[in-house]
């Protein structure tokens, strides 16, 4: 990557943690030595509204300090919002979409009307209640990103998650454990077209 800027938007609903994984995201790739900006957009801040959050990454400087209008990758947390939000707006026909379903990224292409370079799906919802009982899909699509967009080194991006987990849950083991298995498996179990 050169001073090239890529932009990312994630979309969710209120409680699913799009702002808190544009924000790991953000610690991950600052720690890998990456320039990086992460903020949240909300409307109406309760839990289950629709929710945005943005990252800028590159390897020069950001100069930038403004919305995102036209990312070239978009997170979906939850496939619903795909039925009311036109999450693939701004995003150019050699972008990427990430999107937490059980369905196949051909399923989602079809009934979505995507057009778009590439999609990728993972079910991040039932991975994240295998590994720590709620769903909460955050974890499970930052590996998911790391597969779909080779962005950071995913070796790399999991020890710094580890560091940063072990400092805010240090008084509980397993939810550095799950939220580290979530990462892992959904990485491992990406689907792409």
């Amino acid at each position: 990557m050169s001073e090239k800027i890529v932009e990312i938007r994630w979309h969710g609903r209120g409680g699913q943690g799009a702002k808190t994984a544009a924000l790991l995201f953000a610690d991950a790739a600052m720690a890998l030595g990456k320039n990086i900006q992460a903020f949240p957009e909300y409307g109406p801040e309760r839990m289950g509204a629709p929710v945005q959050a943005f990252n800028r990454l590159s390897e020069g400087p950001i100069t930038v300090h403004c919305g995102i209008t036209n990312p070239q990758i978009v997170v979906v947390l939850d496939p619903t919002l795909m039925e009311s939000v036109n999450v693939a707006d701004g995003l150019p026909a050699d972008g990427v979409i990430i999107v937490n379903t059980s369905k196949t990224p051909q399923e989602i292409k079809a009934e979505a009307k995507l057009n778009v370079g590439k999609i990728f799906t993972v079910d991040a919802s039932a991975i994240a209640k295998a590994k720590f009982g709620r769903n909460i899909p955050n974890t499970p699509m930052l590996g998911a990103m790391a597969k779909g967009t080779g962005l950071l080194d995913f070796n790399a991006m999991i020890k710094d998650m580890e560091i940063k987990l072990k400092k805010k849950f240090a008084h509980k083991p397993e939810v550095i454990a799950g939220n580290l298995d979530a990462i892992k498996e959904a990485y491992a179990s990406v689907k792409g077209e």
